[in-house]
Protein backbone atom coordinates (compact mmCIF):
# COMPACT_ATOMS: atom_id res chain seq x y z
CA UNK A 1 0.00 0.00 0.00
CA UNK A 2 1.17 3.77 -1.05
CA UNK A 3 1.69 5.72 1.98
CA UNK A 4 2.74 8.13 0.81
CA UNK A 5 -0.84 10.30 -0.08
CA UNK A 6 -2.02 9.52 3.78
CA UNK A 7 1.21 11.15 4.77
CA UNK A 8 0.75 13.92 3.46
CA UNK A 9 -2.64 14.36 4.37
CA UNK A 10 -1.77 13.95 7.96
CA UNK A 11 0.78 16.49 7.18
CA UNK A 12 -1.62 19.13 5.99
CA UNK A 13 -4.03 18.21 9.17
CA UNK A 14 -1.54 19.01 11.21
CA UNK A 15 -0.07 22.19 10.01
CA UNK A 16 -3.67 23.52 9.84
CA UNK A 17 -4.23 22.47 13.65
CA UNK A 18 -1.02 24.27 14.45
CA UNK A 19 -2.18 27.03 12.52
CA UNK A 20 -4.96 27.64 14.30
CA UNK A 21 -3.79 27.53 17.63
CA UNK A 22 -1.13 30.20 16.54
CA UNK A 23 -3.75 32.59 15.32
CA UNK A 24 -6.17 31.60 18.03
CA UNK A 25 -3.29 32.96 20.72
CA UNK A 26 -2.62 35.92 18.85
CA UNK A 27 -6.07 36.75 18.95
CA UNK A 28 -5.96 36.80 22.65
CA UNK A 29 -3.00 38.32 22.94
CA UNK A 30 -2.63 41.45 20.11
CA UNK A 31 0.56 43.57 20.26
CA UNK A 32 -0.20 47.00 21.74
CA UNK A 33 0.50 49.32 18.64
CA UNK A 34 -0.03 52.75 18.38
CA UNK A 35 -3.89 52.78 16.94
CA UNK A 36 -4.54 50.18 18.76
CA UNK A 37 -3.20 52.36 22.09
CA UNK A 38 -5.47 55.01 21.25
CA UNK A 39 -8.48 53.19 20.31
CA UNK A 40 -8.55 51.35 23.32
CA UNK A 41 -10.73 52.06 26.51
CA UNK A 42 -9.25 55.24 28.46
CA UNK A 43 -7.00 54.11 31.14
CA UNK A 44 -5.59 57.67 32.10
CA UNK A 45 -5.94 57.73 36.32
CA UNK A 46 -7.02 54.41 36.24
CA UNK A 47 -8.81 53.78 39.59
CA UNK A 48 -10.01 50.73 41.31
CA UNK A 49 -12.64 49.87 43.17
CA UNK A 50 -12.16 49.03 46.69
CA UNK A 51 -12.59 45.86 46.67
CA UNK A 52 -9.83 45.37 43.86
CA UNK A 53 -7.40 47.33 45.85
CA UNK A 54 -7.87 45.20 48.94
CA UNK A 55 -6.98 42.52 47.38
CA UNK A 56 -3.80 44.43 45.76
CA UNK A 57 -2.72 45.71 49.01
CA UNK A 58 -3.37 42.39 50.90
CA UNK A 59 0.30 42.12 52.61
CA UNK A 60 0.03 45.60 54.07
CA UNK A 61 -4.00 44.90 54.82
CA UNK A 62 -3.04 41.21 56.46
CA UNK A 63 -0.16 42.47 58.25
CA UNK A 64 -2.33 45.59 59.59
CA UNK A 65 -5.42 42.78 60.09
CA UNK A 66 -3.38 40.80 62.33
CA UNK A 67 -2.33 43.12 65.05
CA UNK A 68 -5.63 45.03 64.90
CA UNK A 69 -7.57 42.07 64.54
CA UNK A 70 -7.99 41.30 68.26
CA UNK A 71 -7.47 44.84 69.31
CA UNK A 72 -10.05 46.42 67.93
CA UNK A 73 -12.31 43.79 69.01
CA UNK A 74 -11.90 45.31 72.47
CA UNK A 75 -14.42 46.51 74.64
CA UNK A 76 -12.37 48.80 77.16
CA UNK A 77 -10.27 51.02 75.66
CA UNK A 78 -7.36 51.08 77.96
CA UNK A 79 -4.07 53.05 77.90
CA UNK A 80 -2.75 49.24 76.38
CA UNK A 81 -4.66 49.71 73.30
CA UNK A 82 -3.77 53.16 72.52
CA UNK A 83 -0.22 52.03 72.70
CA UNK A 84 -0.97 49.08 70.83
CA UNK A 85 -2.71 50.96 68.17
CA UNK A 86 0.36 53.33 67.89
CA UNK A 87 2.95 50.30 67.87
CA UNK A 88 0.82 48.82 64.86
CA UNK A 89 0.35 52.01 63.09
CA UNK A 90 4.02 52.45 63.04
CA UNK A 91 5.03 48.47 62.17
CA UNK A 92 3.11 49.27 59.22
CA UNK A 93 4.93 52.55 58.20
CA UNK A 94 2.84 55.46 58.88
CA UNK A 95 5.91 56.82 61.01
CA UNK A 96 6.20 57.70 64.16
CA UNK A 97 5.26 61.01 64.14
CA UNK A 98 1.75 59.78 61.70
CA UNK A 99 0.98 57.26 64.00
CA UNK A 100 1.17 59.28 67.57
CA UNK A 101 -0.60 62.04 65.31
CA UNK A 102 -3.14 59.23 64.67
CA UNK A 103 -3.58 57.84 68.34
CA UNK A 104 -4.24 61.09 69.61
CA UNK A 105 -6.97 62.24 67.43
CA UNK A 106 -8.99 59.41 67.83
CA UNK A 107 -8.68 59.05 71.11
CA UNK A 108 -9.80 62.34 71.17
CA UNK A 109 -12.78 61.73 69.42
CA UNK A 110 -13.59 59.19 72.56
CA UNK A 111 -14.47 56.10 70.50
CA UNK A 112 -16.58 53.78 72.58
CA UNK A 113 -15.53 50.90 71.46
CA UNK A 114 -12.69 48.62 69.14
CA UNK A 115 -15.21 49.49 65.60
CA UNK A 116 -15.69 52.82 66.59
CA UNK A 117 -11.90 53.31 67.11
CA UNK A 118 -11.03 52.04 63.56
CA UNK A 119 -13.83 54.22 61.82
CA UNK A 120 -12.41 57.19 63.46
CA UNK A 121 -8.91 56.36 62.48
CA UNK A 122 -10.46 55.55 58.78
CA UNK A 123 -12.36 59.24 59.09
CA UNK A 124 -9.19 60.82 60.31
CA UNK A 125 -6.31 59.33 57.58
CA UNK A 126 -8.90 60.51 54.78
CA UNK A 127 -9.04 63.41 56.23
CA UNK A 128 -4.90 64.23 56.54
CA UNK A 129 -5.04 62.86 53.04
CA UNK A 130 -7.67 65.39 51.30
CA UNK A 131 -7.51 68.63 49.70
CA UNK A 132 -4.10 67.65 47.58
CA UNK A 133 -4.25 68.37 43.73
CA UNK A 134 -3.64 64.88 42.82
CA UNK A 135 -4.47 65.94 38.78
CA UNK A 136 -1.59 65.56 36.30
CA UNK A 137 -0.53 69.32 35.44
CA UNK A 138 -0.27 70.40 31.60
CA UNK A 139 -0.11 73.94 31.04
CA UNK A 140 2.10 73.96 27.92
CA UNK A 141 3.17 72.66 24.31
CA UNK A 142 4.38 70.08 24.69
CA UNK A 143 3.70 69.10 28.03
CA UNK A 144 6.65 68.25 29.85
CA UNK A 145 7.57 65.52 32.13
CA UNK A 146 10.45 64.69 34.01
CA UNK A 147 10.60 61.30 36.04
CA UNK A 148 13.26 60.19 38.76
CA UNK A 149 14.33 58.12 41.39
CA UNK A 150 16.98 55.72 42.76
CA UNK A 151 18.12 52.69 41.54
CA UNK A 152 15.71 49.73 40.91
CA UNK A 153 12.53 51.80 41.83
CA UNK A 154 10.87 50.87 38.39
CA UNK A 155 11.02 54.41 36.75
CA UNK A 156 11.22 53.46 33.46
CA UNK A 157 8.62 50.73 33.71
CA UNK A 158 6.21 53.46 35.32
CA UNK A 159 6.55 55.77 32.53
CA UNK A 160 5.99 53.24 29.54
CA UNK A 161 2.66 52.84 32.18
CA UNK A 162 2.07 56.23 31.94
CA UNK A 163 2.64 56.82 27.95
CA UNK A 164 -0.04 54.10 27.87
CA UNK A 165 -2.50 55.91 29.63
CA UNK A 166 -2.23 59.02 27.75
CA UNK A 167 -2.12 57.18 24.51
CA UNK A 168 -5.13 55.48 25.77
CA UNK A 169 -6.87 59.07 25.96
CA UNK A 170 -5.62 59.75 22.07
CA UNK A 171 -2.73 62.13 22.93
CA UNK A 172 0.45 62.20 21.46
CA UNK A 173 4.02 61.32 23.46
CA UNK A 174 7.40 61.24 22.87
CA UNK A 175 9.81 59.60 25.25
CA UNK A 176 13.75 60.48 26.13
CA UNK A 177 15.94 57.95 27.30
CA UNK A 178 18.10 60.02 29.25
CA UNK A 179 19.56 57.54 31.37
CA UNK A 180 22.88 57.33 29.07
CA UNK A 181 25.12 55.70 31.50
CA UNK A 182 23.45 52.19 31.64
CA UNK A 183 22.65 50.80 27.95
CA UNK A 184 20.06 47.92 28.99
CA UNK A 185 17.34 51.42 30.44
CA UNK A 186 17.72 52.68 26.75
CA UNK A 187 17.14 49.83 24.94
CA UNK A 188 14.19 49.19 27.59
CA UNK A 189 12.42 52.18 27.06
CA UNK A 190 12.61 51.70 23.33
CA UNK A 191 11.03 48.14 23.56
CA UNK A 192 8.33 49.73 25.59
CA UNK A 193 8.25 52.46 23.38
CA UNK A 194 7.99 50.27 20.11
CA UNK A 195 5.02 48.12 22.16
CA UNK A 196 2.59 50.83 23.19
CA UNK A 197 3.37 52.79 19.51
CA UNK A 198 5.44 56.11 20.37
CA UNK A 199 9.10 57.11 19.74
CA UNK A 200 11.52 57.28 21.81
CA UNK A 201 14.66 59.41 21.39
CA UNK A 202 17.83 58.67 23.31
CA UNK A 203 21.58 59.32 22.74
CA UNK A 204 24.95 57.40 22.42
CA UNK A 205 26.23 55.38 25.85
CA UNK A 206 27.54 57.60 28.00
CA UNK A 207 26.09 61.34 26.33
CA UNK A 208 25.14 64.35 28.53
CA UNK A 209 21.96 63.65 30.23
CA UNK A 210 20.91 67.18 29.58
CA UNK A 211 21.29 66.59 25.70
CA UNK A 212 19.20 64.00 25.64
CA UNK A 213 16.27 65.59 27.34
CA UNK A 214 17.10 68.91 25.52
CA UNK A 215 16.15 66.97 21.81
CA UNK A 216 13.78 64.69 23.21
CA UNK A 217 12.22 68.04 23.64
CA UNK A 218 12.58 69.90 20.60
CA UNK A 219 11.59 66.47 18.88
CA UNK A 220 8.23 66.84 21.07
CA UNK A 221 7.59 70.22 19.98
CA UNK A 222 8.71 69.82 16.18
CA UNK A 223 6.16 67.03 16.11
CA UNK A 224 3.49 68.73 17.59
CA UNK A 225 3.17 66.06 20.14
CA UNK A 226 0.87 66.55 23.63
CA UNK A 227 3.35 65.32 26.28
CA UNK A 228 7.06 64.76 26.34
CA UNK A 229 8.18 62.29 29.07
CA UNK A 230 12.27 62.35 30.27
CA UNK A 231 13.63 59.08 31.89
CA UNK A 232 16.57 60.17 33.82
CA UNK A 233 19.48 57.80 35.50
CA UNK A 234 18.70 55.96 39.04
CA UNK A 235 20.90 57.92 41.36
CA UNK A 236 21.48 57.71 45.02
CA UNK A 237 20.26 60.82 46.88
CA UNK A 238 23.59 60.66 48.67
CA UNK A 239 25.56 61.51 46.10
CA UNK A 240 25.70 65.04 45.79
CA UNK A 241 27.60 64.94 41.83
CA UNK A 242 24.67 62.85 40.25
CA UNK A 243 21.85 65.14 41.90
CA UNK A 244 24.04 68.16 40.46
CA UNK A 245 23.81 66.05 36.84
CA UNK A 246 19.99 65.80 37.62
CA UNK A 247 19.21 69.42 38.37
CA UNK A 248 21.19 70.25 34.94
CA UNK A 249 18.53 67.89 33.27
CA UNK A 250 15.85 69.83 35.18
CA UNK A 251 17.65 73.03 34.04
CA UNK A 252 17.80 72.66 30.64
CA UNK A 253 14.22 71.46 30.02
CA UNK A 254 12.78 74.60 31.99
CA UNK A 255 14.70 77.02 30.26
CA UNK A 256 13.71 75.16 26.71
CA UNK A 257 9.98 74.25 27.94
CA UNK A 258 9.81 77.50 29.91
CA UNK A 259 8.55 75.10 32.63
CA UNK A 260 8.34 71.69 33.58
CA UNK A 261 5.04 70.44 34.26
CA UNK A 262 5.34 67.78 36.81
CA UNK A 263 8.85 66.05 37.95
CA UNK A 264 7.81 62.73 39.25
CA UNK A 265 9.68 60.57 42.24
CA UNK A 266 9.14 57.53 42.02
CA UNK A 267 9.85 55.37 45.14
CA UNK A 268 10.07 51.90 45.80
CA UNK A 269 7.18 50.79 48.00
CA UNK A 270 9.56 48.21 49.87
CA UNK A 271 11.67 50.98 50.94
CA UNK A 272 9.89 51.92 54.20
CA UNK A 273 10.63 55.04 56.30
CA UNK A 274 14.09 55.99 53.84
CA UNK A 275 11.80 57.17 51.18
CA UNK A 276 10.79 60.45 53.27
CA UNK A 277 14.46 60.96 53.17
CA UNK A 278 15.23 59.83 49.44
CA UNK A 279 12.00 62.68 48.68
CA UNK A 280 13.60 65.29 50.89
CA UNK A 281 16.72 65.00 48.75
CA UNK A 282 15.18 64.75 45.52
CA UNK A 283 12.79 67.86 46.31
CA UNK A 284 15.90 69.89 47.26
CA UNK A 285 17.40 69.16 44.00
CA UNK A 286 14.65 69.74 41.46
CA UNK A 287 11.53 70.21 43.30
CA UNK A 288 9.61 66.88 42.88
CA UNK A 289 5.75 67.80 42.80
CA UNK A 290 4.23 64.75 42.92
CA UNK A 291 4.68 60.88 43.96
CA UNK A 292 4.43 57.61 42.26
CA UNK A 293 4.71 54.42 44.60
CA UNK A 294 5.52 51.42 42.88
CA UNK A 295 5.13 47.78 44.11
CA UNK A 296 2.70 48.03 46.83
CA UNK A 297 1.21 44.63 46.10
CA UNK A 298 4.16 42.99 47.36
CA UNK A 299 4.75 44.71 50.43
CA UNK A 300 3.61 44.77 54.37
CA UNK A 301 5.12 48.14 54.49
CA UNK A 302 2.17 50.23 52.29
CA UNK A 303 1.50 52.84 55.20
CA UNK A 304 4.85 54.34 54.12
CA UNK A 305 2.55 56.31 51.14
CA UNK A 306 0.83 57.78 53.64
CA UNK A 307 4.12 59.28 55.74
CA UNK A 308 6.03 60.43 52.45
CA UNK A 309 2.92 62.35 51.81
CA UNK A 310 1.84 63.99 55.36
CA UNK A 311 6.00 64.62 56.45
CA UNK A 312 6.68 66.61 52.96
CA UNK A 313 3.33 67.65 51.83
CA UNK A 314 4.04 66.37 48.22
CA UNK A 315 0.95 64.90 46.69
CA UNK A 316 1.46 60.68 46.05
CA UNK A 317 -0.36 60.70 42.44
CA UNK A 318 0.05 57.08 41.54
CA UNK A 319 0.28 53.69 42.98
CA UNK A 320 2.19 50.80 41.50
CA UNK A 321 -0.14 47.85 42.43
CA UNK A 322 1.41 45.07 39.98
CA UNK A 323 2.80 44.51 36.30
CA UNK A 324 0.45 44.82 34.05
CA UNK A 325 0.34 48.24 31.92
CA UNK A 326 -2.49 49.12 33.98
CA UNK A 327 -1.37 48.42 36.69
CA UNK A 328 -0.28 52.15 37.89
CA UNK A 329 -3.57 53.19 39.57
CA UNK A 330 -4.33 56.83 40.25
CA UNK A 331 -4.39 57.14 44.55
CA UNK A 332 -7.54 57.99 45.94
CA UNK A 333 -7.27 58.47 49.91
CA UNK A 334 -10.32 56.90 50.74
CA UNK A 335 -10.08 53.59 48.32
CA UNK A 336 -6.12 53.46 49.67
CA UNK A 337 -7.52 53.95 53.79
CA UNK A 338 -10.20 51.56 53.04
CA UNK A 339 -7.87 49.03 51.54
CA UNK A 340 -5.55 49.27 54.66
CA UNK A 341 -8.19 49.16 57.14
CA UNK A 342 -11.71 48.84 56.11
CA UNK A 343 -13.68 46.27 57.95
Amino acid sequence: MDLFPIIVVVAVVLLAIVGFVVLRGRAKAPEITRDSAKTRPSVSKTTMPPAGLRSRLGRTRQALAGSLGGLLKKSELDADFWTELADTLVAADLGVATAEDMVSEVRAANPNDGDAARSTLEERLVHMLADKDRTIARSSEPSVMLVVGVNGTGKTTSIAKLAAQFTGDGESVVLGAADTFRAAAGDQLKEWGSRIGVPVVGGAPGADPASVAYDAFHTGSNDGVDRVIVDTAGRLHSKANLMDELSKVAKVLRREAGDIDEILLVIDGTTGQNAVEQARVFTDAVGVTGIVITKLDGTSRGGMAIAVERELGIPVKYIGVGEGIDDLVAFEPAEFVDALLGA
